[in-house]
């Protein structure tokens, strides 16, 4: 297991780590160790969703007109 050390973090900002934690019934570790795994996993998370919809997304539907779109259906109310 990688370790990592975070210098110069402000006082304040180490203390509402400390109270979320506390709040949450762990560590301040445990807390920040959480945190990071959440942080990693969200992007890669949202790159994969972002690749999946572009391959299900037609080609024609890339360069859509939107101003027409928006202009059709307003005529159309």
């Amino acid at each position: 297991m990688a370790q990592v050390l975070i210098r110069q973090l402000d006082d304040q900002v180490v203390a509402a780590l400390r109270a979320r934690a506390r709040a949450r019934g762990v560590s301040l570790e445990q807390s920040l160790r959480d945190l990071l795994t959440a942080a990693a996993q969200d992007g890669d998370s949202l790159r994969v969703d972002l690749a999946r919809l572009r391959a299900t997304t037609p080609p024609a539907g890339r360069s859509l007109d939107v101003a027409a779109l928006i202009r059709d259906d307003r005529d159309g109310r």
